[in-house]
């Protein structure tokens, strides 16, 4: 017989109770009425297993999606602020970067490191899968569940990341020249790729492990996992040349700090996650991870070619100098989805963890919030960014830079603008788990623009690899926004869209225009200036709502005070 130490009185295996509500209430405790006595208490049969001493927990509930809208905002200024503090910090190291290694060797080293990011599917889409499983065990309140999750996709990343890395080291030489990598670069161009092969694993693990800092839209600690590496490759890499290191020293810094963003994002995860590292490999969550993963792999291996086929075509007709061109006018044109890509980092988990049947309306205003957030932001940042553009290269990069970036800088950021329009529509998509879509569509893209690209850069080299790349994106962003309504049930609301974008574009394009014609920076410089104030002003007053305006202003207002 088992006592119950909060009791009144004992009679042969009864307990007799002084309010039954107490016991009753605990529902931990498996009872039973059996008769009454003669004052009215109910004598209650305890069991032997169940008792007051060892109560059962109740099952964690479930975290609430109740603003979710402003937790996917947060998340979005934790990852833009560590998306910007990175480029600011290469954009003072990159030309320092170009003066010390020269033209020549620094298209090798962007080769070196570009050659791995044509296998970023070799996690076979357990970055995506598990950050997408685990943000739902997460919202069920799962969390034995949510680190199952994450090893298992881990385990399953790094065998699949195994099958690239290891014939990359095997056969760098052979790859390197098969590139056109001058001769005299080639033995440093084949050990910087053989160091690069183990940074490019490691990464794969980060991106896999940190899937509970997203789950809780602990944006905060993923932008410090991405952005203070970012930050030391910048930082380290010129530092590493002035004091007469070479490529294989500049790579080799790269594999340090992977090692060291991996212990970080492994630590802040097992912070979040108690459970984590004590959590043990699931078969029985291989298929449904494999199943969606095999769709993200098939999609991200013809993406990852189809975004950048026209670099290899550069490289192989044209030479590494023309790479270097091309890759710095590249480089910066992307620097304008950085706000939009920021918000998919956080629309995903968000979307995964809302229920469409309960939450429609939350993912309905997510939708139409980011999709207008993302043209809000990028009409007068293509606008300044074209403005600055010959000044920048020029002075930034050098004279051959200016000379050769910008008009392939124009051409990309011409087709930014509807690259922008698709990403919270792919991020939907994303979310549905129908990956499948992107590889069909992928592989169909595949052999039309391997066949353009070829055509166009062979025709009219930097130009026609800019032309390419633009033409494919156009076309596949308006392909993600239709099938998006879909599969996702994403409404784009274009005409709502379509006045936003024409007010946009007939405030901004008269210093776009005055660029093309007229010499003077000053006068450029000042309409700028009176056209970007100018379309704030009706942005704020036409296509910002009063509720936004209100949220927008309490946020500044509680920055304000946080700061004092």
């Amino acid at each position: 017989m088992v006592r119950v130490r909060s009791g009144k009185y004992w009679y042969g295996g009864f307990y007799r109770a002084r309010w039954v509500g107490q016991l009753r209430s605990r529902s931990s405790l498996a009872t039973r009425p059996s008769s009454t006595t003669a004052r009215g208490a109910k004598l209650i049969f305890v069991t032997p297993e169940l008792t007051v001493d060892n109560p059962i927990e109740p099952p964690k509930a479930a975290p609430s999606t109740a603003g979710m809208t402003t937790k996917v905002v947060k998340g979005s200024i934790w990852t833009l602020g560590g998306s910007i503090a990175p480029l600011a910090v290469a954009f003072i190291s990159i030309p320092f970067t170009i003066r010390f290694l020269g033209t020549e060797s620094y298209g090798v080293l962007l080769l070196v490191g570009l050659i791995p990011t044509y296998f970023a599917f070799a996690d076979f889409g357990m970055g995506v899968a598990s950050t997408k499983f685990a943000s739902e065990a997460y919202g069920q309140g799962d969390e034995k569940k949510e680190a199952e999750i994450v090893w298992t996709a881990t385990a399953i990343a790094a065998i699949s990341a195994l099958l690239i890395a290891v014939p990359i080291f095997l056969f760098s030489y052979q790859i390197v020249a098969l590139l056109n990598v001058p001769e005299d670069l080639l033995s440093r161009a084949s050990i910087a790729l053989r160091i690069t092969s183990g940074s490019f694993f490691l990464g794969i693990l980060s991106a896999v492990l940190n899937s509970p800092m997203l789950a809780r839209l602990r944006m905060d600690l993923n932008m410090l996992t991405s952005a203070i590496p970012k930050i030391l490759l910048a930082v380290g890499t010129p530092l590493i040349l002035y004091f007469g290191g070479g490529i294989v020293e500049a790579v080799s810094w790269a594999f340090i700090v992977a090692a060291g963003t991996l212990a970080v994002v492994i630590y802040f995860s097992a912070s979040l996650l108690p459970g984590l590292l004590s959590a043990t490999f699931n078969r029985h969550l291989m298929r449904p991870l494999l199943k969606f993963g095999g769709g993200w792999l098939l999609a991200v291996a013809a993406g990852i070619l189809v975004a950048n086929l026209e670099k290899l075509f550069l490289t192989q007709m044209v030479s590494v100098k023309a790479l270097a061109y091309y890759s710095v006018a590249f480089s910066v044109a992307m620097m304008a989805t950085i706000f939009s890509h920021a918000m998919v980092q956080s629309l995903v988990p968000a979307f995964s963890r809302l229920d469409r049947a309960t939450s429609s309306a939350e993912f309905e205003r997510l939708i139409s919030r980011g999709i207008r957030t993302s043209i809000l932001w990028m009409l007068p940042t293509l606008t300044v960014m074209f403005v600055a553009a010959k000044p920048l290269f020029t002075i930034w990069a050098g004279e051959d830079f200016g000379t050769e970036s910008v008009l392939p800088f124009y051409i990309l950021l011409a087709s930014l603008f509807f690259n922008i329009l698709a990403i919270v529509p792919h991020a939907a998509i994303v979310a549905a788990g129908r990956t499948d879509v992107f590889a069909r569509v992928y592989w169909f893209e595949l052999a039309v623009y391997g066949v353009t690209a070829a055509f166009l850069v062979a025709r009219f080299e930097v130009v026609g690899a800019a032309l390419a790349w633009s033409l494919r994106t156009i076309l596949d962003a308006l392909f993600v926004i239709a099938l998006s309504k879909r599969i996702a049930g994403v409404r784009f609301q274009f005409w709502f869209h379509l006045r936003l974008l024409s007010a946009g574009i007939l405030i901004l394009a008269c210093p776009i225009f005055l660029t093309l014609f007229v010499e003077s920076e000053l006068l450029i410089g000042g309409l700028l200036a009176a056209c970007v104030c100018a379309y704030l002003v009706v942005a704020w007053r036409r296509f910002v709502s009063v509720d936004e305006r209100y949220w927008i202003l309490g946020q500044l207002r509680d920055l304000l005070n946080a700061l004092r």
